[in-house]
């Protein structure tokens, strides 16, 4: 029967980026009471569930960018040989179990997972495009909620917003008193988990001097600038080490 496992030989060659997406969590999440359209403790517990991720897992991602119930880990280099049908389930089943242990919910979590195989140029490429994706969702969030609050049915609330665009939307929001570009920044641009190096100063006592030591920790960026200004390509390229 092993040669039926037709999958298992499928592998992919880092740089690679895995991406998982929360599955129903929309009512799940409901369910629990999380404010509308977003909520800071649900926010803090996926960067927190990667944080855990980066310091537990044994795999070691570059960093991590996540809005809403989607996170994008790149990989310079990947665990078990770059199997996809190793890290299609670890990565996604970690997250889940770390994210339950954070938020304690009534009901399981799950998410789905995909690999994206890139070069190191499409690297900022993918994240202006997961960042621009990040904006829409805020705006047309914020803009379905509002609609909710009034009375509107979900259904009506959905249709209408179909037909416009961003421009229209944030005026929608704006009658309603609400600057869609004045609300927190990591609801507009998201969040990224990285490694960062930083010094340490200690003490040599053999040659009696003062040494300078070089350490590597775990940080969470929640002002993140626009991937696409020149502020945020240097920050990808330090984020990736260039």
């Amino acid at each position: 029967m092993k040669r039926r496992e037709i999958y298992s030989d499928l592998y992919c060659i880092p740089p690679v980026i895995v991406r998982i997406d929360g599955r129903n969590f929309k009512h799940v999440l409901s369910r629990m009471g999380f404010e509308r359209p977003y909520d800071l403790k649900f926010a803090s517990a996926m960067a927190d569930a990667i944080e855990l991720f980066f310091r537990h897992s044994g795999l070691s991602p570059v960093f991590a960018y996540t809005f809403s119930d989607e996170i994008s880990f790149c990989f310079d280099n990947v665990a078990f040989d770059g199997r996809v049908e190793k890290l299609d389930s670890v990565i996604p089943s970690y997250i889940s179990s770390a994210l339950t242990m954070l938020l304690e919910p009534e009901e399981p979590l799950s998410f789905d997972s995909r690999i994206i195989p890139v070069h190191g140029q499409h690297i900022e490429e993918y994240l202006v495009w997961r960042q621009a994706e990040a904006w829409r969702n805020c705006i047309n969030s914020h803009a379905y909620y509002a609609l909710l609050s009034e009375g509107m049915e979900e259904r009506e609330a959905a249709s209408s917003l179909r037909k416009k665009g961003s421009e229209q939307m944030h005026e929608l929001l704006f009658r309603r008193g609400t600057n869609i570009a004045a609300v927190p920044a990591w609801q507009r641009r998201g969040i990224m988990v990285l490694r960062e190096s930083y010094q340490i100063e200690g003490f040599n006592p053999c040659l009696e001097e003062r040494t300078l030591a070089t350490r590597s920790r775990v940080r969470q960026e929640w002002e993140l600038p626009l991937f696409r200004s020149p502020e945020g390509e240097a920050f990808i390229a330090d984020a990736l080490g260039a």
